[in-house]
């Protein structure tokens, strides 16, 4: 048995639906918008069960669960309410860990780029304890996620595996009911499909052209690739970033929709907003080092291509 949390989610559901076909393992949703995002679902007859119920089904299940995949938290970036934070993505994230360790189970967990906060101190997934105490996140999640990655590694005893995975910007299907949180490419999409402009920030940093923000953006199936090879791989242990290495401009995804939309470019630059001028981030960048040595050989989707696959094979069978 995998037990998923975040099941019905972007990353989640995107999970549970090639482990569907990927393992004969019985794989269980763990989230509060199991039906609501329902339709996310390949296996209609998937097993299901809300948050709340999470540490009884454990409890009466311990022998049959042999992984769990923790990608359950709140997610928004600009989320202030720091007991919601802490109550979603600290204290459930410490009982998982804790369960796990107790019952000798392994255990994947969802991080976040959100960690290294403007990049100063670069985007490098080492777990040493000096590099960790140099990283100042710029929110409630970011710190969130950094708190659980620094404790981690600190602790004696640990789960039969345990692999964080820093995601950078990851995009792709299943992802309509985030709102504002949803994926820059599939914000444009939206705009370029009701004939609307495309509105990207004005830069206001000198080494930088307006719309030329780099970041580090990943195809959603190449996210899941690198968790399946985790999955098969029980021995690697660790916090991984998960992204390309490559950086690409806000510009490359908006001429790239445009393209695979057959719509005519029109772009227009704005000023970014005066409240997260100074938190904004011009550029990330995954350094991959440590997935690749540790055995990850796998070619990723290049923009164009994941954004092809995304529009052609996704977003315009759903309008």
């Amino acid at each position: 048995m995998i037990v998923v949390t975040g099941g019905a989610g972007f990353i989640g559901s995107n999970l549970i639906n090639f482990l569907g076909n990927y393992t004969d393992q019985e794989i269980i949703s763990v989230d509060w918008k199991n039906d609501e995002n329902f339709h996310y679902f390949d296996n209609k007859s998937l097993k299901k069960i809300s948050p709340d119920s999470l540490e009884l089904f454990l409890n009466k299940n311990c022998k049959s669960i042999k992984l769990i995949i923790h990608l359950g938290a709140i997610t928004s970036t600009t989320e202030t309410d720091a007991r919601l934070i802490v109550k979603n993505n600290i204290t459930l994230s410490l009982f998982i860990w804790s369960w796990c360790v107790e019952n000798k189970k392994r255990l994947i967990y969802a991080s976040s780029a959100a960690t290294y906060g403007d990049g100063t101190n670069s985007f490098d997934d080492s777990e040493k304890n000096n590099y960790l105490s140099r990283l100042i996140p710029l929110n409630l999640y970011g710190w969130s996620k950094h708190l659980f990655d620094k404790f981690i590694v600190n602790q004696k005893i640990k789960p039969l595996q345990y692999v964080g995975l820093k995601f950078f910007n990851v995009y792709g299907p299943n992802e309509f009911h985030k709102s504002e949180m949803r994926s820059i490419v599939l914000k444009i999409f939206q705009k370029v499909s009701n004939n609307q402009t495309v509105k990207l920030f004005k830069s206001h940093n000198p080494m930088y052209n307006d719309g030329e923000q780099m970041r580090d953006f990943i195809y959603v199936k190449d996210v899941i690739k690198i968790i399946r090879w985790f999955i098969d791989n029980e021995h690697i242990n660790g916090i991984f970033n998960v992204g390309t290495g490559k950086p690409r401009s806000f510009q490359d995804i908006a001429i790239s929709v445009f393209k695979n939309s057959n719509i005519k470019k029109k772009i227009k630059y704005i000023n970014t907003p005066k409240n997260i001028r100074e938190q904004y981030q011009y550029f990330t960048k995954a350094n991959i080092k440590k997935l690749r040595n540790s055995g990850y050989k796998q070619k990723f989707f290049s923009l164009e291509d994941g954004i092809k696959d995304y529009i052609r094979n996704h977003l315009i069978v759903d309008l």
